[in-house]
């Protein structure tokens, strides 16, 4: 069950071309660090066990000449006079011990170090050595000058090597050892064989490493090889769906715009149906003024006549757009006097039917000092009437009561509209807040009439449509007494 439910949620991403082509360089990266880290690696160990090497056979060549000149010294009797034949095989024996080392490309320097009295005599011939070990006096022989630099290092190290009687090694310019072994007769400290050593394996490391390169090579060539089938693979699959998902949005989205273009021509359709009863109640209010036209009340009639004309221009302009253009809307050109747009409502639609007074009253509370707006009247006509009309429908009790009141806060430079009716306030289920924030009796097609009255629930919805593109903001709520009070806030 849990590798189903990981499965699932595996399939919830969506990996695309570039995703395969960071997971290529990231792998190829890594392998690429990996490989020279290992190279790095061995290196480094090739190079310790190169330094260790180099020391262990510098001071095993310096022992085993050490013991064979021991060995050879300690043949004969010091105290026996040899004869000229003896000796001479003798002094052979020790020039060939000395110089046989330095056959070897990596021996510099070879010789014996040996206290004569205060100073140091370096040997390096058989026949001085001889004559020093059998007592002749060889000091004019020696040239130390020769060895000065071995000679310095042994007095350096001289009391070590006679305290331990270990093998000392000195090394000089990071490879060339300074080995001094300890040279002991008859069990006696006498001196010390030195040797200068510069072993040199690099040749040996450098063709490790090289044969190293090459299975690298060959390694992360194959890797590679694999890598790239694994990507291009991949990308020819992704590269093929990402192709039938495009295809397949590009028809989703088809789909979508001609849903939408239909729910907005049904909206455009119900909204035509919910403002003809508008126009035609304005219509029979023109033909009620042509009838009472006479000389001494023109003027007022033809002031009510243009603006139930216009108006009627109004609702048939809005018949042509689903989104009228903005600047139809709000322009710095409108100069609209809001409480006369709002006193006219009340006075020429609300308070001029026949039932006005057995049904509902509308009082007026506007204040002087609001400036005049940049909006279109009848915009303003068609949020302020929807409310009031809401208010009449929607009381739910007798004589009611409508206030209208308009205030204007100077600092702030916000004009505020209040509706509010004494009425039985608004179901709570329509205050409550949709997933966008909005109250639901501002959203489309709410209502609390009957469900078999159609073409119902828009009136809030226009006024709240039109406010947001006025740029102001209403809200609605009950109040503690009775009733519900719109509020519509707008900045002048």
């Amino acid at each position: 069950m849990s590798n189903r439910k990981m499965l699932d949620k595996f399939k919830e991403y969506h990996f695309e071309f570039k995703h395969i082509t960071v997971i290529f360089v990231v792998l190829f990266s890594f392998q690429f660090l990996v490989s020279f880290v290992n190279k790095s690696s061995i290196r480094n160990f090739f190079m310790s066990t190169q330094e260790w090497y180099q020391k262990d056979s510098a001071e095993k060549l310096a022992n085993l000449t050490t013991t064979s000149l021991e060995l050879l010294l300690e043949s004969f009797n010091q105290q026996q006079v040899l004869k000229e034949g003896d000796s001479q095989r003798i002094i052979q024996s020790l020039n060939i011990i000395l110089v046989q080392p330095i056959l070897q490309h990596n021996i510099e320097d070879i010789c014996i170090m040996v206290d004569n009295g205060k100073d140091v005599l370096a040997i390096d011939d058989g026949r001085n050595l001889f004559n020093y070990v059998s007592g002749i006096n060889s000091n004019g022989s020696v040239n130390s000058k020769v060895h000065e630099k071995a000679r310095d290092l042994y007095i350096s190290v001289r009391d070590e090597l006679r305290a331990k009687e270990q093998i000392k090694s000195i090394v000089t310019d990071k490879q060339t050892f300074n080995t001094f072994v300890p040279f002991v007769l008859k069990g006696e400290y006498v001196g010390a064989v030195y040797i200068k050593n510069t072993p040199d394996f690099s040749f040996m490391t450098s063709q490790i490493i090289s044969n190293y390169d090459e299975t690298s090579l060959i390694y992360l060539s194959f890797i590679s090889l694999g890598l790239l089938a694994m990507y291009f693979i991949s990308s020819y699959t992704l590269r093929e769906r990402d192709e039938a998902q495009k295809l397949l949005f590009d028809e989703h989205e088809q789909n979508i715009k001609k849903q939408i273009t239909y729910e907005k021509e049904l909206v455009f359709t119900k909204r035509i149906y919910h403002t003809h009863h508008k126009a035609e109640k304005v219509m029979g209010f023109i033909k009620g003024d042509l009838k009472l036209l006479a000389p001494e009340n023109i003027n007022e009639i033809k002031f009510r006549v243009t603006k139930y004309a216009n108006f009627i221009s109004r609702i048939i302009y809005d018949m042509k757009w689903f989104d009228p253009p903005i600047q139809t809307i709000r322009n710095a050109i409108f100069r609209t006097d809001l409480n006369e747009v709002i006193n006219f409502i009340v006075e020429h639609i609300f308070l001029r039917t026949s039932r006005k007074s057995t049904i509902y009253d509308v009082n007026l509370e506007l204040d002087k000092n609001i400036p005049k707006i940049g909006v279109n009247e009848f915009v303003i006509w068609e949020v302020v009437e929807p409310l009031i009309q809401n208010s009449i429908d929607h009381a739910g009790v007798q004589d009611i009561l409508i206030n209208v009141k308009t205030e204007y806060d100077r600092e702030n430079r916000k004009a505020t509209v209040r509706i509010s009716d004494n009425g039985k306030g608004i179901h709570p289920f329509l205050l409550e807040l949709n997933e966008q924030g909005i109250k639901k009796i501002f959203e489309e097609n709410v209502s609390t009439k009957q469900s078999t009255i159609q073409n119902t629930g828009y009136g809030c919805y226009i006024a709240y449509e039109i406010t947001k593109r006025c740029g102001w903001q209403i809200d609605v709520h009950n109040l503690p007494a009775a009733g519900c009070e719109f509020i519509i806030t707008i900045n002048c």
